[in-house]
Formats: C-alpha cells, sequence, structure tokens
C-alpha cells in the first residue's frame, strides 16, 4: 500500500447501545469489520484516527492497514460511517477488508479547471452536471481525483465520463454517456414588453397577459376592503 497508514482497534465482546455509550465515553468509537470471506469482527477505534482519513485527498477510498490486537492485520476501507449532526463526534463506523489482488469498484471525485471559451466569446454559462464517477481498478491504484479541462467548451458542446483520461488498470463503471459538464446559453432576464415592440408584435401576443392582468385586478379589488378595517 502506497505510504501506508496504519489504525489501531480492539475486539469489542459485546455489543448494543449500553456498550456503544461506554465506548463513546471513553473516547472510542464502535464499529464492525467485515468481508473478504471472513467473519464479521465487531471492533472499537480511536474517532481522531478515522477523523484524519476520511479528510483527506482520497477520503473514504483510502487504503489503510486495520491492525485488530489479538485478531488480525488487514488492510481496510472505510465503507460507511455515522456522526452526531449536532457535535459531529463519530458514533459508528463499518469497514471492509480488501485484498489487493482484486479489483474493486469506487467512486471518485472528478474537478473542472479552466474557462469555457462559451463564456468568454459567446457570454454562455457552464453547468457542472456530476462531480464524481465510479471506476473498477486495483485498490493500489485508486486515484484521489481526476481533473479534466472544460475550456474548449463552446455553447451546446459538453464534456462526457469518456473523455476523463484512464490509466493503469483503471476501467470506467458509470455510463460514458454521462455528462459532467456543460456550456448552455444565458436565459433572457427581461422580455419586452408588447408596447415597445410595436402594433404588429402586439397584435399578435397570445391572450395570456390579459388574464394575468385580469388577476391583478382581481386581486386589488379583493384587497379593497381590507383597506377599510381597522386593526384589532
Amino acid at each position: 500500500m502506497k505510504n501506508e497508514v496504519i489504525i489501531s482497534a480492539e475486539p469489542r465482546e459485546s455489543r448494543g447501545k449500553n456498550e456503544a455509550r461506554r465506548l463513546r465515553a471513553k473516547g472510542r468509537a464502535p464499529g464492525v469489520l467485515y468481508g473478504a470471506d471472513k467473519s464479521a469482527v465487531a471492533v472499537s477505534v480511536n474517532p481522531a484516527e478515522v477523523n484524519k482519513i476520511l479528510h483527506t485527498g482520497s477520503g473514504k477510498n483510502t487504503i489503510f492497514k486495520l491492525s485488530i490486537q489479538g485478531l488480525e492485520d488487514t488492510p481496510a476501507m472505510i465503507v460507511d460511517w455515522q456522526t452526531d449532526p449536532v457535535r459531529e463526534n463519530l458514533l459508528h463506523v463499518d469497514l471492509k477488508r480488501i485484498d489487493l489482488t482484486k479489483r474493486i469498484v469506487v467512486t471518485v471525485p472528478v474537478h473542472t479547471i479552466g474557462e469555457a471559451q462559451g463564456i468568454k466569446l459567446q457570454g454562455g454559462l457552464l453547468e457542472i452536471i456530476t462531480r464524481e464517477v465510479e471506476i473498477e481498478c486495483l485498490p493500489d491504484e485508486i486515484p484521489e481525483s481526476f481533473t479534466v479541462d472544460v475550456s474548449p467548451l463552446m455553447i451546446g458542446q459538453n464534456l462526457r465520463a469518456n473523455e476523463i483520461p484512464l490509466s493503469g488498470s483503471l476501467r470506467l463503471v458509470s455510463s460514458p454517456d454521462q455528462v459532467i459538464a456543460h456550456c448552455v446559453a444565458m436565459k433572457a432576464e427581461e422580455v419586452a414588453p408588447a408596447a415597445e415592440a410595436g402594433p404588429e408584435a402586439a397584435a399578435a401576443t397570445p391572450a395570456e397577459p390579459e388574464v394575468i392582468k385580469k388577476g391583478k385586478k382581481e386581486e386589488d379589488e379583493a384587497a379593497e376592503p381590507e383597506k377599510g378595517k381597522k386593526k384589532g
């Protein structure tokens, strides 16, 4: 494993809410390790060590060595975790054993760089549709992220998942046609009034504005009696 990170864990014999509370009071967090066709093991970990991994560039895709006192040392990943919504302290963590010789599927962030030509030359707008893709690869080759250049995009053009450069054992799992970003025209913020456009345009205007005006008038009439009322 690259830049091997080690998390120490202790086995726990009992489970349940009371045991979890006791562990948290001691500054530990309950967790469970499973996978690789082996039995699940209930463990407790140092929350600070888990949070440190989650805040690295690779985040939950980080492969680390989990060292369970008296039981086993194994490559592992963080699969899921729960935090207190108020205190934000770690409540529970799910860990998975990883076989470094077998390919796995992971979700990797996608970052964009550059300013689309459609913005500079055509006054368009760049929209980011998705910020991550799924890939399959060997555990030791999981990238922290992908970076794609959106500079060439003009209005009406897009960048798709199959344009992300992949190397080594990486294979795209997401749909190749999945749009990462596209450049679109700006929507008109205001529509010129029919009177300013001339009598011919006004004649061709649908009857909808009249309905809107009528509704506004009715609202004004309905509000008129309220003006005469005195506050209680």
